[in-house]
């Protein structure tokens, strides 16, 4: 398998590797995630939580084409078991559901300080409340496609500082609101380590929409923050970020959308203690990939903001525990209210635990218990007050 994959990506960069004598430092990259899930709940919603096995393979291929040029190559596909007929389909139908998600090459030293990506490529940290292109992991709810972005990527950095600059375009409409099919995105992202345990972050990103149907909607939507991340033995982190939108750069609207995230943990021997309070208004928006508890994170897709029509306060505490050398078992309690807390809280409590075959493959299993109480126009609610609902869920994920 890894042979044929291997031929179709140096197959497929052959027009762009035409004038190189060789290709250099061929690595194969990708993983393969398989998550289980069942759920017995009372919501309005029944599509919200799968009750199936899904499985998603990314897979490709990293090699130098020339000196300080590296070029990058990853397929992926997705199914849902049993959707297939028990003799299969042919070549073509499976060929028909693979994607091309990553499609870039990677320039060193350009300039002698500067490294650019030009092409498809993810962009962001996969726990970012804010900003993330890329494929989930362990979310039953998710586990379709990996979302990623036709740009080009400027990156300088050192020991003390790194800012990147990113312009590209995704082809979807903006943070799922009545818009054009795609939009242009440019952003900015500047860290710098003010101590040997103090890090600070400034981002901004403008999402500038592209059919000019000025007075619909706002040629300009976007997000700009800051974040403070402390490393001592209790780790703190800091962040706020507010929207902006309008016919102009940098302008905002009445009650403009605003979040902050609070994080903060410490190790104690073989426990880690840990605690999260994220709050965002109605009308904040984000493209991130914060995903909290089995059953009331996972289905938003990391638009967590979007858990009620007057947005979230919320409240986590946490600990992880190793008692053994491959073992990692946590327990999380959550508290979900609307952002004014003038609401009963939805209560949940996750019990996971993963086990590291190896350095490459894990196992990791999870269940969660969720008491949706109150009424705050939230999707899981409405009909299911006081209601009782249960998550299970099994998965296996391969990282090469």
């Amino acid at each position: 398998m890894k042979k044929l994959l291997s031929l179709l990506a140096v197959a497929a960069l052959m027009p762009v590797a035409a004038n190189a004598e060789v290709l250099q430092n061929v690595n194969l990259k990708g993983d393969i995630q398989v998550i289980t899930s069942d759920v017995n709940h009372n919501t309005v919603a029944p599509n919200l939580y799968n009750t199936a096995t899904t499985a998603r393979v990314l897979a490709g291929i990293s090699a130098d084409l020339v000196e300080d040029v590296t070029a990058n190559l990853t397929f992926q596909y997705a199914n849902i078991w049993g959707n297939d007929p028990a003799i299969g389909n042919n070549v073509q139908t499976y060929w028909n559901n693979v994607r091309l998600v990553e499609a870039n090459v990677v320039l060193h030293n350009l300039f002698c300080c500067l490294e650019a990506t030009v092409g498809r490529q993810f962009y962001g940290d996969e726990d970012s409340a804010v900003i993330y292109f890329g494929p989930n992991h362990y979310n039953a709810e998710a586990n379709g496609y990996a979302r990623s972005i036709d740009a080009a990527k400027l990156t300088y950095g050192d020991d003390v500082k790194a800012l990147t600059l990113l312009a590209g375009r995704v082809n979807e409409t903006t943070f799922g609101v009545v818009g054009p099919d795609h939009f242009d995105l440019f952003g900015v992202d500047f860290r710098m380590n003010l101590t040997d345990t103090l890090t600070a972050q400034v981002y901004g990103y403008d999402i500038h929409n592209q059919d000019g149907n000025v007075g619909v909607y706002d040629d300009h939507q976007g997000i700009y923050g800051a974040k403070l991340s402390l490393n001592t033995p209790v780790r703190f982190a800091a962040e706020y970020a507010r929207n902006f939108g309008g016919h102009r750069l940098v302008k905002e609207h009445k009650d403009t959308g605003h979040m902050v995230k609070v994080d903060a943990a410490t190790d104690l021997e073989k426990v880690t203690l840990r605690g999260t309070f994220y709050y965002a208004n109605d009308n904040f928006f984000a493209y991130g990939n914060y995903t909290p508890g089995l059953l009331i994170g996972h289905p938003l897709a990391g638009q967590i903001d979007n858990y009620s029509i007057n947005g979230v306060a919320l409240f986590n505490l946490g600990f992880d525990v190793k008692p053994a050398e491959k073992w990692t078992v946590s327990l999380d309690g959550y508290s979900f209210q609307d952002h004014r807390m003038k609401h009963s809280s939805t209560w949940e409590a996750d019990l996971t635990a993963k086990y590291a075959h190896n350095e490459n493959v894990e196992l990791f299993a999870g269940v969660g218990y969720a008491k949706y109480t109150g009424d705050n126009g939230t999707a899981f609610n409405k009909a299911a007050l006081d209601s009782d609902n249960y998550k299970g869920q099994l998965g296996m994920l391969i990282k090469f």
